[in-house]
């Protein structure tokens, strides 16, 4: 029997109720999202390091990670479940924030460098390359406060309806990427003015 093609989609964020909801987290609640449109389930996996869902969508296995290692070392969840699943690179995405882009915009691309994401830098350090798919996420970049407290903080309700409608926008690009591949997702994601 032929096996079947693997996606595997990374939802970056921290673990904790504490995190919920954060600007940070917007990777988990994307991912979080698209899992519950495909009625995923996630159960934690201790040796992948995170909590794991998968499905098939149109003959392909769909794996979605989300690492409880914390963000600045999701790395090592990424790396295991990558060696563990036998996913190929180029079948690989990673859901993150992103503070250069203002709020709601979404981005794709194949590869690059962190551009100061520790979550990023950790996968980036554990695969040994920079070549791998990323969907950032535009949370708005701060005015006054701390990088590190902005990025843990809330979305006001006004805020959050524009996430929200930019969540919707990142599945369908999943979506895309894995039905028609990168190169037309990124056009999607890469055009779609807010």
């Amino acid at each position: 029997m032929e096996e079947l093609e693997k996606f595997l989609i990374i939802g970056l964020g921290n673990p904790g109720s504490q995190y919920q909801d954060t600007r940070h987290n917007v990777g988990f609640s994307i991912a979080q999202m698209f899992a519950s449109k495909q009625k995923m389930q996630f159960k934690h996996v201790s040796h992948l390091c995170g909590e794991m869902a998968s499905t098939h969508i149109d003959n392909k296995k769909v794996l979605i990670l989300l690492p409880t290692t914390f963000m600045n070392l999701s790395g090592d969840a990424v790396r295991r479940c990558v060696d563990y699943y036998k996913v190929a690179l180029d079948h690989l995405i990673v859901i993150c924030d992103d503070v250069a882009l203002p709020l709601g915009v979404i981005r794709m691309r194949t590869k690059g460098s962190c551009g100061g994401h520790n979550g990023l830098k950790s996968i980036e350090t554990h695969l040994n390359t920079e070549h791998y798919a990323r969907l950032r996420v535009g949370v708005g970049e701060p005015q006054k406060e701390v990088l590190s407290d902005y990025v843990l903080g809330r979305f006001s309700q006004e805020e959050n309806k524009i996430i929200e409608e930019a969540a919707v926008r990142a599945i369908h690009v999943l979506e895309l990427w894995m039905s028609s591949g990168i190169a037309s997702a990124m056009q999607t994601a890469n055009s779609i003015k807010v």
